[in-house]
């Protein structure tokens, strides 16, 4: 039986590291969000308001080709570096403070879930293990910068730095809130599991642990 484990968490958590981590641990193949050869995300960043649905459906189409890929290997676990389900998180947030229309983000949400619903006869899309990474605006900001996107940066667009803490506010609920699969969260500020070897076998063992919880493991 196959694994599904996806990672969510804010900008700069450290989602693609620990997939990379994790997927080695386990033997598995992982998935990446491939944002060089996005071509959205940077008009979005100049242009919220206009180009914040058309992110959403791009990023949707991309995450559901990628899902079916994963579904599709003969490997008994598959790792995604970032859930289907927290981009209406973003979504969200852009809608609440004005930036993008209420109406093209409640026909966003069903169109998730529409998308996502079992169906009989078809694979099971849904993870079988959501991890969230949760990180501080001060740890964000550290690793956001040294990953050096340039449209990401504070000397780009000194108010990003708002942004990204509005963002962040909005995962604890988000995380509360999610009832798609079984859940944990990883404290990103206490274990630094790219550098530090010991917090990256501290954060394995959990999720080994929650993995045999599951009989997943």
């Amino acid at each position: 039986m196959m694994t599904v484990i996806v990672l969510s968490g804010p900008i700069g958590a450290g989602k693609s590291s620990l997939t990379s981590i994790l997927a080695e641990h386990l033997g598995s193949n992982a998935f990446y969000e491939d944002v060089s050869k996005n071509p959205v995300l940077p008009l979005y960043y100049k242009d919220m308001k206009r180009y914040t649905f058309l992110l959403n459906t791009y990023l949707l189409n991309k995450r559901l080709a990628q899902i079916n890929e994963a579904l599709s290997e003969n490997n008994p676990n598959v790792v995604l570096d970032r859930s289907i389900y927290e981009d209406a998180l973003f979504f969200k947030m852009n809608a609440d403070s004005g930036i993008a229309d209420p109406t093209e983000c409640d026909i966003y949400v069903d169109l998730v879930h529409n998308m996502m619903e079992d169906v009989p006869g078809n694979p099971h899309k849904k993870p079988d293990l959501l991890i969230y990474i949760n990180v501080s605006l001060d740890n964000m900001l550290s690793r956001i910068k040294r990953r050096g996107r340039e449209f990401e940066q504070l000397e780009t667009d000194p108010s990003l730095k708002e942004y990204y803490a509005r963002l962040r506010n909005y995962y604890g609920p988000w995380y509360e809130n999610y009832s798609e699969s079984p859940k944990m969260v990883i404290d990103g500020d206490k274990y630094n599991f790219v550098d530090n070897e010991d917090d990256r076998k501290a954060v394995l063992e959990l999720i080994d642990n929650k993995l045999k919880e599951l009989g997943n493991l």
